[in-house]
Parts: structure tokens; C-alpha cells; sequence
């Protein structure tokens, strides 16, 4: 279907040059989309992986642990969509607080985004809306150390912003002018609690693109409208745990999804990009159950491993399931989270290196680290910076 622009454009003056900047109309799109057979069969089959990624979550011995991993790994992904470099052992390094060597600006905009997500969590489990004052929370957390302390944490901009290019005048995409900001936002919030408005998985498709093209922030924006999914999905209730986020497939995925993205503001082509987001809704879903069963296996596998270890199994299995929690730890670290003596889970940690459980990273006598490496190796898949 030809619907042709889905927006306006406004000319606007910004540093020194004239510009056409584009305002969305708001949603739902007009015509309504059309959700023909293969559309429909795309949308239950996304529904269905969800639910069976909800399924196991509600089978989950632990579902926090996989909670904490889940959303370390995504932070690594969608920051490294915007350019850092960390990665997750070096996310892992920094809450450590040993992260010599890594690039600390880095590090710290990842680190923000863990805060970010688990703010946005946190509200909503407390009940809080999903609204604009909690995105802007979520962008005061963000942007609250580091690179983009500067821009404004907190707060929807006040200035012209653009898309590609060294000046607004050669942008790929120049966003609405700042005063068109708080009434496109606006508009955004009521669609996502009309009574009309579409389930969950297409609301969040419409939602982000909408989120994305209004750019609201001065940085960070990206960011946002990722999570701006997960939030979705958890609170309108598809997934009691929010353990699915794009940003893996959207980084393998990269030029098609801005083509889509610059495609439904040129031309209206809501369908196409609904088909790509099923599609990866679909394969991510699918993929978190995949890792789930795969990491259930293994922590069954090593466990048994671990009773070999005789009188001295006891502590060891306590220093390895404080290791499931967190696959990178020191003797203090772990000593300080279980309760017990230093000697007590160096001797501990001693028999799990044994077994090739854990090895150590550091290389040196003193403040050593000791990580489960095959736990963090099916974490780190598709996190290479």
C-alpha cells in the first residue's frame, strides 16, 4: 500500500542554515496497516516464541539469574550499536571494580545502561506507568556519567538535533524542531495507552519507529527506543520477565533496519517494517529459549561435576552457584557474598579450577579473578565488539 510521507515537513533555521525538519503524525498510521495471511502468520508466530520464552522463564529454578545476565548482555549490544567498544567481561570487570585497561568511557556508558534498564524495571514493577517522565528517567540514568553528561540528562531537548551527515544542511534525517518535541511525545503516550491501540508486539513496532523519529533526546535516543520494546512487551504482559531485547538482531541486521526506519517516514511502509520486527522478535525469542536450555544443561553438567570433590563439595558448590550469578568474581568478592573465609572459597575456587570450571584472568599472585568461562562464552555469542 502507497501511503506516501507519514509526517510533515517544516522548514526551521538551525545554526545558521535553513532545513527541513520532518514531524510524524501521530499514531495509530492512516490508512490502517494491513495485516494480510503472511502478516497474520508472522504475528503468531512471534506471539508463540514469546510464550514459550515466558514458559521456561516460569520454569526457572532462578529466573533473576537469568535476569541479571540477560540485561548485561543487552547493554553490551545496544551500546555497541552507538559505537563503544566494551565488552561484556569488561562490563563484568568494571562492577568488579577491577577494570584496569578497559576503555573506562566505554565501560561507563554501558554500566549506565544497566542502571537505565533496571530503573525502568524497578518503576514498573512498582507500578509506575509507562510514560514520558519515566523515559526521561530512564535518559537521566543513561546519561548520568560519561560521554552525554552534557547532553541534557533527563530532559527532552531544547535544540535542533539530525541524523547522519556534519551539519543539519547534509543530514540524512533532520527530527521534528524542538518546539514540536512535547506534542509529538505526547501524542506517542496516548497511543500507547489508548483503548483502541493494536497488542503489545505491534505497538512496540509503531512505538519505536514513532520514538525514533521523533529523537527527543539530544543523545541517546537510540538507546531508549530499544529498551522502549522490552518495556512494552514486559508491561503490557507478553513476558512476566523482560528477557527480550533486539539488539543482537538489530546489529546483525544494521542497514536494513535504517532502510525500513527511513522507508515508513518517506513512503508509509508500515508493512515492511512489521515484518522485519515479527521476524526478529520471532528469532530472538527463540534464540533466549535456546541459550536458556543450553544453560541449564550446563549448570547441571558442572554441578555433577563439582560432587566429585568429596567432603570438600559443599563450600565448592556454594562458591559455584554465586559463579551462575555472576560468571566473574574475586576470592573477596565471593568470600564477602557467601559469608565465608577467605581460605574457605580460595580452597573452594582451587577445586573448581581443577575441574576446569573456572580459570583465573588476571595472571597475577595478588587480587586475582576467576571466571566461569563456558557460562560467559554462551553469554558473550554475537557481543564481540
Amino acid at each position: 500500500m502507497q501511503r506516501g510521507p507519514t509526517g510533515s515537513y517544516r522548514i526551521t533555521t538551525t545554526v545558521g542554515e535553513q532545513i527541513l525538519a520532518f514531524i510524524p503524525a501521530p499514531l495509530p498510521p492512516t490508512p490502517p496497516i494491513v495485516l494480510d495471511a503472511s502478516r497474520q502468520a508472522r504475528l503468531e508466530r512471534a506471539l508463540l516464541a514469546c510464550g514459550r520464552l515466558d514458559a521456561i522463564t516460569a520454569l526457572l529454578p532462578d529466573p533473576d539469574l537469568f535476569l541479571y545476565a540477560y540485561v548485561r548482555r543487552e547493554a553490551v549490544l545496544s551500546s555497541q550499536i552507538e559505537g563503544t567498544q566494551s565488552s561484556l567481561s569488561d562490563l563484568l570487570l568494571f562492577e568488579l571494580d577491577a577494570a584496569h585497561g578497559v576503555p573506562f568511557d566505554d565501560v561507563v556508558e554501558v554500566s549506565n545502561y544497566v542502571a537505565a534498564l533496571e530503573h525502568g524495571l524497578s518503576r514498573l514493577a512498582e507500578g509506575f506507568p509507562l510514560c514520558n517522565r519515566l523515559l526521561r528517567e530512564i535518559h537521566g540514568k543513561l546519561l548520568a556519567r560519561g560521554r552525554g553528561a552534557d547532553k541534557q540528562p533527563g530532559a527532552f531537548r531544547t535544540s535542533q538535533n539530525w541524523i547522519g551527515g556534519t551539519r543539519p544542511g547534509n543530514a540524512q534525517f533532520v527530527p521534528p524542531p524542538p518546539d514540536a518535541v512535547e506534542p509529538c511525545i505526547a501524542a506517542l503516550e496516548r497511543f500507547l495507552h489508548a483503548e483502541d491501540a493494536p497488542g503489545a508486539l505491534l505497538k512496540a513496532a509503531l512505538a519505536h519507529v514513532q520514538f525514533e523519529t521523533i529523537h527527543p533526546f539530544l543523545d541517546g535516543n537510540g538507546r531508549v527506543g530499544r529498551l522502549l520494546i522490552a518495556l512494552i512487551l514486559h508491561h503490557d504482559g507478553v513476558l512476566r520477565q523482560p528477557l527480550l531485547y533486539l539488539s543482537l538482531y538489530l546489529k546483525q541486521h544494521r542497514a536494513e533496519y535504517y532502510r525500513l526506519l527511513d522507508a515508513v517516514r518517506q513512503s508509509g511502509d508500515w508493512e515492511a517494517w512489521l515484518d522485519f520486527f515479527l521476524d526478529g522478535v520471532a528469532e530472538t525469542a527463540t534464540g533466549a529459549v535456546d541459550t536458556a536450555h543450553r544453560l541449564l544443561a550446563l549448570f547441571a553438567a558442572d554441578a555433577a561435576q563439582v560432587q566429585i570433590l568429596g567432603r570438600a563439595a559443599a563450600n565448592a558448590l556454594r562458591v559455584f552457584d554465586a559463579l551462575r550469578r555472576r560468571p566473574l568474581a574475586s576470592i573477596d568478592d565471593l568470600s564477602r557474598r557467601l559469608g565465608l573465609s577467605f581460605p574457605t572459597v580460595a580452597r573452594a575456587v582451587e577445586g573448581l579450577e581443577r575441574l576446569g570450571i573456572v580459570r583465573e584472568i588476571t595472571g597475577k599472585k595478588r587480587e586475582r579473578v576467576f571466571v566461569y568461562q563456558a557460562y560467559l562464552d554462551v553469554l558473550n555469542e554475537g557481543t564481540q565488539p
